[in-house]
């Protein structure tokens, strides 16, 4: 240490003045806070889905910032739409990326508001991860069939966007990492003609089963 080092050092150990605690300083830090405060309220993070499904959901519905993962045989598609269905009620918009499989008719049917919806039409599946993380910057809820080929690293990135953004992912098929929620739709039954083939077809019936947090295999019939 040399002479000239001795003011710099006298003025680091003066005592350093406290802060201020005015109403002015309050106020500044009152509007500090506003700024870096979370959008969405914590009451308005469920996404509330109709019918029989939303009674089995925990809370009644989905959450945002989650990844629902939906397998199953035949009825995953309505079911999916029905969850979706959730996000249009509350103003947000739906994207779906599929491969022809989504008709009209069953988004018409499942409730989604047509004026909040839109599709994405054949994405390669080296695109599939850059695609979806894309629109859950934008949109509320995202709706898609996962590829074959799609790695634990892009899966688990998805999770963490959809966490940030707060937004809704559907993934219709197998989802390789954590879920908030997963679905079964476990069995499709239609009714109908009788053993002379008189009669009308109706249904179908599907049982789902959800499991996650605070579902403990919970299953539910839903027509339609």
């Amino acid at each position: 240490m040399t002479v000239t080092d001795l003011p710099r050092l006298r003025r680091d150990l003066l005592p350093r003045p406290l802060p201020r605690r005015d109403q002015a300083a309050r106020a500044r830090l009152a509007e500090a806070g506003a700024r870096v405060r979370p959008s969405v309220l914590a009451d308005e993070r469920l996404l509330a889905v109709a019918g029989a499904l939303g009674g089995v959901l925990p809370g009644g519905g989905i959450v945002r910032g989650s990844v629902v993962g939906l397998t199953g045989g035949t009825g995953v598609t309505s079911t999916g739409l029905a969850l979706a269905a959730a996000a249009t009620a509350a103003g947000e918009w739906v994207v779906a990326v599929d491969d022809d499989t989504f008709g009209g008719l069953a988004v018409l049917e499942a409730g989604i508001a047509p004026d909040r919806f839109a599709l994405v039409r054949r994405v390669p599946p080296a695109r599939w991860a850059t695609v979806v993380a894309a629109l859950l910057d934008g949109v509320g809820c995202v709706l898609a069939a996962p590829p074959r080929a799609l790695r634990h690293g892009d899966a688990r990135r998805l999770v963490a966007r959809a966490r940030e953004r707060d937004a809704v992912l559907i993934a219709l098929g197998s989802w390789p990492v954590e879920a908030a929620l997963r679905l079964t739709v476990e069995a499709t039954e239609w009714s109908g003609p009788d053993a002379d083939g008189n009669g009308w077809l109706d249904g179908p019936v599907r049982t789902v089963r959800v499991d996650g947090r605070a579902a403990h295999g919970t299953t539910v019939r839903i027509a339609g």
